[in-house]
């Protein structure tokens, strides 16, 4: 796809996406391009400035890797988190309570509980806490 700055006999300027280069030239021999203002067919190219990103100041690095201090340091926490916890996912409130009151061994975990879940966890004594991260299987 690409898109060009347009403009028709009556001066109307306005942009229009295209298939390709061609496709526009095609389509514009065949007079098949008309004004999206006044409907004029005889459209022409518009001279138009290119598009250029803007240079960072930091360089370049994956998505995947943090770029401020607080990020390394969220991103150093969830390591240590994984590491040394068992994914009990959506078992969170029942393997927390179980351990609890002493039904499961005592190990450190991390799930996902509801809101209303956690609130009822914490009121009836079971240390629980919100992680500064989205699971990585419910993340992009």
């Amino acid at each position: 796809m690409i898109q060009f700055s347009l403009k028709c006999p009556n001066d109307h300027r306005f942009d229009s996406w295209f298939q390709s280069a061609e496709a526009y030239d095609k389509l514009a021999a065949a007079r098949m391009v008309s004004c999206a203002v006044c409907g004029a067919d005889g459209v022409q190219k518009a001279p138009m400035a290119p598009r250029v990103a803007a240079s960072r100041e930091t360089e370049a690095r994956p998505l995947s890797q943090p770029r401020t201090a607080a990020e390394q340091a969220v991103a150093e926490l969830r390591r240590r988190i994984e590491k040394g916890s068992e994914d009990v996912g959506r078992n969170f409130v029942r393997e927390a309570r179980a351990i609890h009151e002493g039904d499961a061994p005592d190990r450190p975990i991390r799930g996902e509980a509801r809101i209303d879940e956690a609130r009822k966890l914490l009121e009836d004594g079971v240390p629980v806490m919100p992680l500064p991260f989205l699971n990585p299987r419910k993340s992009n």
